[in-house]
């Protein structure tokens, strides 16, 4: 089955069935070590007891064997005779034990040898029974040193085996340890790929949905992963196809209207031409006054439909950038060079602040709003006054601010501002009312590159910002 055909929960409950399997291998494999150094412990203690419990058995039997083999020599009893024979076979045994346990050939040697000296001397004749029997004494004095340096040999037996097991428990930590701390650096390696592998699908979610706030209706979307997120993706794509017809039905109907509008009005301004003009007979006063007025009334109708179609051809155009890797400080000196006969009339100095900042964006839609803006504080600033142009970067994003002193923003126009012609109460003196498109259309294009355009408070004339998702 292939990855792509399983849905993301699918996917993220196969990530965890993985690492809990590979923890649940180690931990099981700790339980099996563990289990293992215990049966080791619980052997090496058996033998350590047993090991123990023959070396005294083997000095308890030496008493018992002195006591019988002493006794049988000068009593001349053959139960007594018996007696010891039994107990140099169970001492025999004990040593053939001991032997089995790595105890040295020789300890046992020696140890049989003197015995079998004992066995020698309680055959004989009954005049030499004491001597025999000081012979015997001194046999066994000798069997009791062997016994005592077997008893040693067996103590450092058995802390040899303590040691050996020391050091394989120490080798089981060690390799326990390591798969633990592996299995561990394995599972969080596992668990930071899948989660970078599975976050790479919303990756992509999130920049299609920010290429459609953007306006970008021209990029496809086409997100490949799990199946519910090709889902998502494929519903996005037909979100984006969908605007797409909707701006499209949009620009159709102003082009439509603004062309049904367009014929009537130019009839009804040459109709109007001919009544001023007096060819269809002279006008009194008030019959003038009345075709001066559906003149300029006419007139301005149809600026205003030309500027409705200047706005829907720059929202249109705002969804088409061709970026490109340009210097703002480069852009806003070029801006300034370009009307300064207009603000060298007015009086004005105009300052470029800032530091060179390269940032990708449509240079030719850039320029139109910077200088837009630029004409606006131009045409509100009183003579004399000042212009400020700053240039900001930071982490995240670059400012651009344009500052005038003029009369500012009305507290009740600030909010609508940016709305298509919608002209503000405070005007310039003398100067020709704007269509109220010209801060619109700023705004399409600031917007179109990912940015924001606000009014920020200023304490005297008008201070606007444009924000850029810093690129560099």
């Amino acid at each position: 089955m292939r990855p792509s055909s399983l849905s993301f929960q699918q996917l993220l409950l196969v990530a965890f069935l993985l690492i809990g399997a590979l923890l649940g291998a180690a931990a099981v494999r700790a339980l099996f070590s563990l289990e293992t150094l215990l049966e080791q412990s619980r052997e090496g203690t058996a033998q350590a007891i047993a090991l123990s419990t023959a070396a005294q058995s083997l000095s308890e039997r030496s008493l018992t064997m002195e006591r019988a083999a002493r006794q049988s020599l000068v009593l001349r009893d053959n139960q007594l005779r018996q007696r010891f024979t039994e107990a140099a076979g169970n001492a025999r045994d004990i040593l053939r034990q001991l032997q089995d346990n790595e105890l040295p050939p020789e300890f046992a040697d020696d140890w049989s040898r003197t015995l079998d000296s004992v066995s020698a001397l309680l055959d004989g004749p009954a005049d030499t029974m004491l001597e025999r029997e000081r012979e015997v004494a001194l046999a066994f004095r000798e069997i009791d040193g062997h016994s005592a340096a077997i008893a040693q040999q067996v103590q450092a037996i058995i802390a040899a085996r303590n040691s050996a097991l020391q050091a394989g428990f120490k080798r089981s930590q060690d390799q326990l340890t390591q798969i633990v701390t592996g299995s561990i650096l394995l599972a969080a390696a596992m668990a930071l790929g899948f989660g970078i592998w599975l976050a790479k699908p919303f990756q992509r979610l999130e920049r299609a949905i920010v290429g459609l706030g953007e306006n970008r209706l021209d990029q496809p979307i086409d997100i490949p992963g799990p199946r519910d997120v090709r889902r998502v993706g494929q519903q996005l794509e037909w979100l984006r196809l969908r605007l797409t017809e909707l701006d499209a039905d949009k620009a159709r109907f102003l082009r439509h209207i603004s062309h049904e509008l367009k014929t009537p009005l130019a009839s009804m301004s040459e109709g109007v031409a001919v009544l001023r003009d007096g060819v269809a007979g002279p006008l009194n006063t008030d019959q003038a006054e009345v075709a001066h007025i559906l003149q300029h009334n006419t007139q301005v109708l149809q600026s205003q439909i030309e500027a409705l179609l200047r706005f829907n051809a720059a929202a249109f155009e705002a969804r088409q950038l061709k970026r490109e890797r340009t210097d703002l400080r480069a852009l806003l000196e070029e801006q300034v060079e370009s009307q300064r006969l207009h603000w060298q009339s007015h009086g004005l100095q105009v300052r470029v602040e800032g530091d060179a900042v390269h940032v990708p964006v449509d240079r030719e839609k850039m320029a139109s709003a910077i200088g837009n803006l630029l004409l606006n504080a131009i045409r509100f600033s009183p003579h004399g006054g000042t212009i400020r142009l700053g240039l900001q970067s930071q982490a995240a994003r670059v400012s651009i601010d344009i500052v005038d002193q003029g009369a500012g923003v009305a507290p009740a126009d600030r909010d609508r501002i940016f709305e298509p012609f919608y002209r503000g109460e405070r005007q310039p003196e003398g100067a020709v009312r704007g269509t109220g498109i010209g801060l619109s259309i700023v705004h399409e294009y600031i917007v179109a590159h990912g940015g924001r355009i606000e009014l920020v408070d200023a304490p005297q004339g008008a201070h606007f910002r444009i924000e850029l998702p810093h690129a560099s």
